[in-house]
């Protein structure tokens, strides 16, 4: 029987149809894009690099006048070049020391070198260690991978005199080596072979997923890189797209592939079946895509473009995802037709029939003892959250990396020639008033106190002497801490300076003190996520209570999601804390020492994971809801829509669960944050949430699940793609 309204087939239902009788076209239609923006981003991609501005705050604000005044390194990005003998002075490689310098100022791309030789504390006490600055015109890291040749070209003087030198960040980024992100996708896609071939048996019902997917991930992954080339975009943004694209791809494939072969046992016409399984579970994979887009969206919330674009990135392989599922999967299944079960491993099964299954009597056992399971499941989240209580936010510095990367190295050798704190100096700039402009006097007594006051506040290891701009109108000082960039006390110590010091020092003399320099703005960006991450989470879950309000009319369904979700969030914080930062087992991960949690990665798995939790959510309540519709009983609509979803929902989070993880093989520290946090999310999700507290608190609340008062229900509107024929049923049911 088809799916019809009173005005005949809904849209879904033609868009499936027409594609499964359409499907060369359909399928020529994808290639000629995967094709036309594959050699698109070839010629004119562009690159990712981390890079983001803070208006209106302290350190922008110091950055800002810098530039304006033409202090010297100002108006770039400056990255250390370090130079070690190993034992032995360095004085005795002034010859190559000098043809390096040279040479890097000749580089594209450079405004000035230090000479470390002639440069006030850029050797070491003993002489064996030197710091080279290089500013940059704009930040290395971004740069094409062949300008690092140019680099090793510049101080191969001193390679060739046994001098050995590293790259510092952002210089050291660029020569970072590249991440693991094929292996990872090889590994995700493997596990999802297996997954796939024992939970179902198919191979052909295996191999469709896995194409839809790669293919739209593809598509999605080229289109970012054009996106790159007129946009700002996050070094980790194309690795959290490849994460986000591939798992959701796989996933939105897998659950029409099966409602297919299911409608197919039922004895439906192969583009019957399509047209139906577009016009049902595709709908599902609609609303679960737009969820997910929108939470990620949400993240624009803070503020500041750096983290949004993160999300728009991820937020642009998951609409492909989603167009791919609902477009080339029914020209797929069109092709294949019956059949989709012709080879298999072992006999192919689909929705399971009947009463009798596991499934089925998993949710009678949950329905016999509802508080039983509802208390327990909430137990265990509970307690995987405890660690979240300590959670400390920073950014995660040049410390945590390998000690194969030269940046690694670059900060070990500063932190032993200069002191931990060397790697992350906090620049002071104090602009005058007009009459300590004019006096020389009155600004070298200001300067003069300026630096003793400086040096006399806690965790100051050295102050710079204070030195004036070119035009006067600044004090510029440079305050190296005793710890490093990522320690807790150099964030103290930057809110003291900022908060505490510069306002009494400064007091009364008409001059203004603000604290920047590189690890400024990193406190800084820290801060300033700290305080809208509530706002963050607010307009998510707000967001997504509205759509499912809208999509399942329900009121308890919706907010018994959101605070199921924030549940399951809270415990995936809770491991990433106990991981990293009290370092239990982070040396599995390839992480030598506790870090903080990097400071956007909370706001980029709140997003993503309350998306990806509506995910399952969405396709277990679509179930659900067909039955009570159909039958209009509350506890056989539970266990049906639970029996009928479970096994594709398991082998679904275990495939995507096998991508995340898959990318702890990275380099990026963060990236393995977020490959942890979101793996474990993933597990959370759709064992305790979905096989547990939903089936339990949906026994609980009966049939006031699907209760929604009338005037809520005349205010909302209808989102059904396939006509009014589905709302007037439920109005019917009410």
């Amino acid at each position: 029987m088809k799916t019809e309204t009173a005005d005949g087939p809904g849209l879904l239902y033609r868009l499936g149809h027409w594609c499964a009788r359409h499907a060369w076209r359909v399928v020529a239609l994808w290639i000629v894009l995967l094709v036309g923006l594959g050699v698109a981003d070839g010629h004119w991609g562009g690159t990712f690099a981390d890079s983001f501005s803070l208006p209106g705050t302290s350190s922008q604000t110091g950055s800002d006048l810098l530039s304006a005044h033409g202090s010297s390194g100002a108006g770039g990005v400056t990255a250390p070049i370090v130079l070690s003998t190993g034992q032995g002075a360095l004085t005795a490689h002034r010859a190559a020391i000098d043809a390096a310098v040279t040479s890097l100022r000749h580089l594209p791309n450079v405004l000035a070198v230090t000479d470390p030789l002639s440069t006030p504390g850029a050797v070491s006490a003993n002489g064996d260690i030197a710091s080279v600055a290089v500013h940059f015109s704009s930040n290395p890291a971004g740069f094409d991978p062949s300008y690092l040749t140019r680099v090793d070209t510049a101080v191969q003087p001193l390679r060739a005199d046994h001098v050995t030198v590293d790259y510092g960040d952002p210089l050291g980024q660029l020569a970072a080596p590249k991440s693991a992100d094929r292996t990872s996708e090889a590994i995700g896609l493997g596990v999802a072979v297996l997954v796939l071939l024992i939970g179902f048996g198919s191979v052909a019902a295996t191999g469709l997923p896995l194409l839809t997917a790669v293919l739209g991930l593809a598509v999605g992954i080229s289109g970012l890189g054009l996106l790159a080339a007129h946009f700002s975009f996050g070094q980790s943004a194309p690795t959290l797209a490849a994460m986000m694209g591939l798992g959701v791809g796989i996933d939105y494939a897998l659950f029409l592939a099966t409602r297919y072969r299911a409608l197919l046992h039922d004895g439906q016409d192969p583009y019957e079946a399509v047209g139906r399984t577009v016009a049902t579970s595709g709908r599902a994979v609609l609303v679960a895509a737009a969820t997910v887009a929108m939470a990620l969206a949400g993240l624009y919330a803070s503020g500041m473009s750096f983290i949004g674009s993160l999300g728009a990135a991820a937020g642009l392989t998951v609409i492909v995802a989603g167009a791919a599922s609902v477009t080339l999967t029914p020209a797929l299944l069109g092709l294949l037709g019956r059949r989709i079960d012709r080879l298999y491993v072992r006999t192919p099964v689909a929705e399971p029939t009947g009463d009798s299954d596991v499934w089925h009597r998993w949710a009678a056992t949950v329905g016999r003892r509802p508080w039983l399971f509802l208390v327990s499941g909430l137990l265990l989240l509970g307690v995987l959250s405890i660690p979240l209580a300590s959670l400390r936010l920073g950014h995660i510095d040049a410390g945590a990396q390998p000690t194969s990367r030269t940046d690694r190295r670059a900060y070990d050798l500063t932190s032993a020639g200069f002191g931990p704190g060397a790697n992350g100096p906090l620049t002071v700039v104090t602009q005058l008033d007009s009459e300590q402009v004019a006096d020389q006097s009155r600004r070298q007594d200001l300067a003069t106190s300026l630096r003793n006051d400086l040096a006399a506040v806690r965790g100051v290891a050295s102050v710079s002497t204070p030195v004036a701009s070119p035009d006067h109108d600044l004090l510029i000082a440079t305050v190296t801490p005793t710890t490093g960039p990522q320690d807790q006390a150099t964030a103290d110590l930057f809110h003291t300076l900022q908060n505490d010091t510069l306002p009494k020092v400064l007091a009364g003399t008409g001059a203004t003190g603000y604290v920047t320099g590189t690890t400024a703005a990193g406190l800084t960006f820290t801060d300033t996520l700290v305080s809208t991450l509530p706002l963050i989470i607010g307009v998510v879950v707000v967001a997504a209570f509205l759509l499912l309000l809208t999509v399942f009319r329900s009121l308890l369904v919706a907010v018994k999601a959101a605070v199921l979700n924030l549940c399951s969030i809270a415990a995936a914080y809770g491991v990433v804390v106990a991981v990293f930062q009290w370092g239990w087992g982070g040396s599995l991960f390839g992480v030598g020492e506790k870090v903080p949690v990097e400071s956007y990665v909370p706001m980029m798995m709140f997003a993503i994971v309350f998306g990806l939790s509506m995910d399952y959510e969405v396709f277990l309540l679509s179930r659900i809801r067909e039955s009570w519709l159909q039958r209009r009983d509350n506890h056989l609509a539970v266990a049906s829509g639970l029996a009928a979803t479970a096994r594709v929902i398991s082998c679904a989070a275990l495939i995507m669960t096998s991508v995340f993880l898959a990318f702890l093989l990275s380099t990026n520290v963060v990236v393995k944050m977020l490959a942890l946090g979101l793996g474990v999310s993933v597990i959370i999700d759709a064992t305790v949430v979905r096989l547990l507290l939903v089936p339990a608190t949906m026994y609980l609340f009966g049939r006031a699940n699907w209760w929604l008062p009338g005037w809520l229900d005349r205010l909302l509107p209808h989102l059904d793609p396939e006509g009014p024929a589905e709302a007037r049923e439920l109005e019917a049911v009410r």
